[in-house]
């Protein structure tokens, strides 16, 4: 088993060492966000890239920096600001979903709003972006946020965007846009997710500010890629092989390349809208005070990365997860493995393979010894739990006792859930509730030794070690069901699969 036993940090998790300095970066990046609104000297819009809340990637790539951080970061200025939160109406017809989370767009959008409204952030305006008449589940959930007393405005798809600037800057593009009028002088605009058109609602505000006399201008917070990093820092190969299903790519960005001589990280989307962008401020005010996409952020994450070989470590994992997930979601749902080929090339160029993660070759070796679906967990001090499937418990359940019992120093020969209290639960699922698999899932396991807690020292031991479980990377060796995943994601462990199925079949109830 490997060894090692890494510190633990302040600002990161238990027993894993940390890359990032999470109280200089909320220091320094709320004091930087209110310097460039002083420099525009009005109300300033700042285009969120990325997550706003529940920023998982970062955290992984950079440990140190909790997924709260940028909301963190802006409670320090809550007084001068507000909250618009984007949603593409496209996304709503297609039925997007958060994959880190598994729930519908629409429906994160109103759990957003509540989780800066309990933080004390005033969130009144949500924009429809991509507006058509003919999309009636956009309009049915724009009539429901109205219901609910937030004030939406719906904003058109322009023809020509983003090259026509001629037209986009009129009455006939951002002109037939409705205006959401926001009352505080920093103006936060996210989303659920990418392609939300945050930076159209931007411009679209920007050009009905000036139409009113209101000076306002615009920035990013656009976390990656991190522009004073090397194209192939794998940091920035991460976000790309995030990324690979939006074909983002990064690159150097050529107009700060041209106006500075000097070469920094921006990505192609960035780069494609600054012509507008610039042409938009020319228009409105006579220049432009960005030269560069660069310009234009205000993201000060590169500086307050305090190990760079931790983070360069965590970033390969992180690249070696999106290829397993890539995969698992081609085979799930029957798709060519264009995506999974793309962050191959990316696991490439940073110098990563799939050997390179720790919990992949003991979850193939149960697999091998006992011919049956197995899995792996790799816990903070670098000792390696397995777990093997049996007539009782799943692969995955095993292994979260065995992990938990581990933890709390339990002897393995201890039982912590005897087959009789098992044998009735699964009773329960066979001939009761209609299930064909005896054998339990990890959510029911996690409840029967909730409830021998009540009796049992040991099994009470083992359940408070649930929270050192966060964090630790997890292998199995088949693709998991939706309760075993979700209970996973829960408890904030990183899991991959193989990509096959435990047995064969055309339909399956996950």
């Amino acid at each position: 088993m490997p060894g090692g036993s890494p510190s633990p940090t302040p600002n990161g998790l238990p027993g894993h060492r940390t890359g990032f300095d999470r109280d200089r970066y909320i220091d320094l990046q709320s004091r930087h966000i209110e310097e460039r609104r002083q420099e525009i000297g009005g109300k300033l819009y700042l285009e969120m890239g990325g997550k706003l809340f529940d920023d998982h990637h970062a955290s992984r790539v950079m440990p140190g920096f909790t997924p709260d951080n940028k909301i963190a970061m802006l409670e320090r200025i809550k007084d001068e600001l507000e909250i618009l939160v984007c949603l593409n109406a496209k996304d709503l017809e297609r039925q997007k979903v958060r994959a880190d989370l598994g729930i519908p767009y629409e429906e994160d959008v109103l759990r957003l709003i509540d989780v800066f409204r309990e933080r004390g952030f005033l969130v009144q305006h949500v924009v429809l972006t991509q507006l058509e008449d003919s999309n009636q589940v956009a309009q049915s959930f724009s009539e429901r946020l109205e219901r609910l007393g937030l004030t939406v405005a719906r904003h058109r798809v322009i023809p020509g965007y983003p090259q026509d600037t001629r037209r986009i800057v009129s009455e006939e593009g951002f002109g037939l846009n409705d205006y959401s009028e926001t009352t505080r002088d920093v103006v936060v605009v996210t989303a659920p997710g990418p392609g939300s058109g945050k930076l159209a609602t931007c411009l679209s505000q920007v050009y009905h500010d000036h139409a009113r006399g209101i000076a306002s201008g615009y920035a990013k917070f656009e976390t990656f890629p991190i522009w004073n990093l090397t194209l192939d820092h794998p940091v920035n190969l991460a976000y790309e092989a995030a990324t690979a299903d939006l074909d983002d790519i990064n690159l150097i960005d050529p107009f700060h390349l041209d106006a500075y001589g000097e070469q920094v990280t921006s990505y192609n989307r960035d780069v494609e809208v600054f012509p507008l962008l610039k042409a938009l401020l020319e228009q409105l005010t006579g220049s432009s005070p960005y030269a560069s996409p660069t310009d234009m952020g205000v993201n000060l994450a590169g500086s307050c990365i305090v190990d760079d070989e931790v983070c360069r470590e965590a970033s390969r994992q992180e690249i070696v997860r999106r290829y397993y997930k890539a995969l698992v979601d081609e085979r799930s749902n029957d798709r060519e493995a264009d995506i999974s080929e793309r962050v191959a090339m990316v696991m490439s160029r940073a110098g990563c393979r799939t050997e390179d993660r720790a919990v992949v070759a003991p979850a193939l070796a149960i697999e091998e010894a006992t011919d049956a679906p197995g899995s792996a967990i790799e816990l903070a001090d670098g000792t390696i739990v397995t777990g093997k499937t049996s007539g009782l418990l799943g692969c995955s359940a095993a292994m979260l006792l065995n992990a938990l019992k581990h933890l709390a120093g339990i002897e393995d020969g201890v039982h912590l859930l005897s087959p009789a209290a098992i044998e009735p639960i699964q009773t329960l699922k066979t001939e009761h509730l209609g299930s064909r698999n005896p054998r339990l899932h990890t959510d029911e396991v996690l409840i029967a030794l909730s409830v021998s807690a009540a009796s049992d020292p040991n099994a009470r031991r083992a359940l408070d070690e649930l929270r050192n479980l966060t964090g630790c990377d997890v292998h199995t060796t088949t693709i998991l069901g939706t309760v075993d995943e979700d209970i996973f994601r829960n408890l904030g462990m990183l899991v991959t699969s193989e990509p096959r199925f435990q047995r064969k079949a055309l339909y399956r109830k996950r």
